[in-house]
């Protein structure tokens, strides 16, 4: 017999469980995207899933385009650290608001940038997968020229700011 208490517990059980998964989510992200790994990468959204940054690819097979064809854009390596999650479940659907601070190469020369996530996830079939990947720049540029409030080199990323 199931009283008020357990289902509590339960509830409260699978929204633990539920917030570590999306955290997993993230890291599973940086290492899929650091690596290369496409087909792991587009395991992670959605068959109709956006990544809205960049560029703007929608669906599997347009975003694994985009994500692979990163080199030929000058952004040759990358190391994505994401931190601060904020994440407002409700059910099977949560934003999670994140920071991101990514040293890079781009052009063979080294670089760095920061923004911030603001990332759509859903829960089907029992795990969670982003439907929206939304990444806003605070500045992306030389690392040598060091680093402030909208200093953009990559004019990709300028028109991925951060907006007031």
């Amino acid at each position: 017999m199931t009283t008020p208490a357990d289902t509590t517990l339960a509830h409260r059980i699978t929204r633990l469980e539920d917030l570590e998964a999306i955290r997993s989510l993230d890291a599973r992200y940086c290492r899929h995207l650091d690596d290369g790994n496409w087909d792991g990468l587009m395991d992670l959204f959605t068959d109709d899933g956006e990544f809205d940054g960049l560029a703007h690819p929608r669906g599997k097979s347009e975003m694994r385009t985009f994500f692979a064809g990163l080199a030929d854009t000058g952004l040759t390596s990358f190391w994505h650290f994401i931190t601060n999650l904020d994440i407002e479940l409700d059910g099977d659907h949560a934003t999670v608001h994140s920071f991101l601070w990514q040293p890079c190469v781009t052009d063979g020369v080294a670089s760095i940038a920061a923004g911030r996530y603001t990332d759509e996830v859903v829960k089907l079939d029992g795990r969670w997968l982003y439907r929206v990947k939304q990444v806003r720049f605070h500045f992306f540029g030389p690392l040598e020229k060091g680093w402030d409030e909208n200093l953009f080199a990559v004019e990709s990323a300028r028109a991925a700011a951060v907006r007031p």
